[in-house]
């Protein structure tokens, strides 16, 4: 435990500070994944504007790295442009035995 008066009140700071960090990663992930489940274009692209804000005030304050937030970002675009285009099924190859 801390003795000093300074060094006690960086404790009570820190954990103020990590419980604000916590609240605001799980909210940005429970965003996340409400984006992620959205079938409304519209409404995805509304939701994708506010994530996008989520993610970077969470990188300016390094709660998570830049290129994480970027990464997550990228994708999420990626899945907001795809929703309403019809699904192309790929039929699976299949694999011929080589003789011996």
């Amino acid at each position: 435990m801390a003795n000093h008066k300074s060094a006690i009140k960086r404790n009570r700071s820190n954990a103020t500070k990590r419980l604000r960090n916590r609240y605001q990663a799980k909210s940005t992930r429970s965003a996340i994944k409400e984006l992620r489940l959205s079938e409304d274009k519209a409404a995805a692209s509304e939701l994708y504007k506010k994530v996008a804000s989520m993610l970077d005030k969470l990188a300016k304050r390094s709660i998570i790295h830049k290129n994480k937030a970027a990464n997550q970002k990228s994708k999420l675009a990626k899945l907001v442009s795809k929703i309403g285009t019809p699904k192309v099924k790929v039929a699976k190859s299949t694999k011929k035995k080589i003789a011996k």
